[in-house]
């Protein structure tokens, strides 16, 4: 993998690390671009905690900030991301996959 995906990959679940953070991610998911007041009606959480946690968002390339109604800033999901860690989580399974296979008939053969 390259070490830009492998950046992004890194950026990704760091983001997602917190409960907080998936939170507003779902909930873009399932009702489509927000502001942050939207979300802080939402979500047991603060609006200016809400923006903080947007700006980690976007910094991963999670979200992306676009302009709303009277300045308003709404943020929309931005799933390209999402896919490199995919790609990531599917390559290190691939590499586990081989070497599980055959510790697994090894122990077979054990029994």
């Amino acid at each position: 993998m390259a070490a830009d995906s492998e950046a992004v990959a890194e950026q990704v679940f760091s983001a997602l690390a917190d409960p907080t953070r998936r939170a507003i991610l779902a909930e873009l998911a399932a009702r489509g671009p927000a502001t942050a007041t939207d979300l802080a009606a939402r979500l047991p959480i603060t609006r200016q905690a809400i923006a903080k946690h947007l700006g980690l968002l976007s910094d991963a390339g999670l979200v992306a900030a676009e302009p709303g109604e009277r300045r308003r800033v709404r943020y929309r999901l931005d799933s390209a991301p999402m896919r490199v860690a995919q790609q990531f989580l599917a390559a290190l399974a691939r590499d586990w996959d081989g070497p599980l296979a055959a510790l697994r008939a090894h122990l077979d053969r054990e029994e």
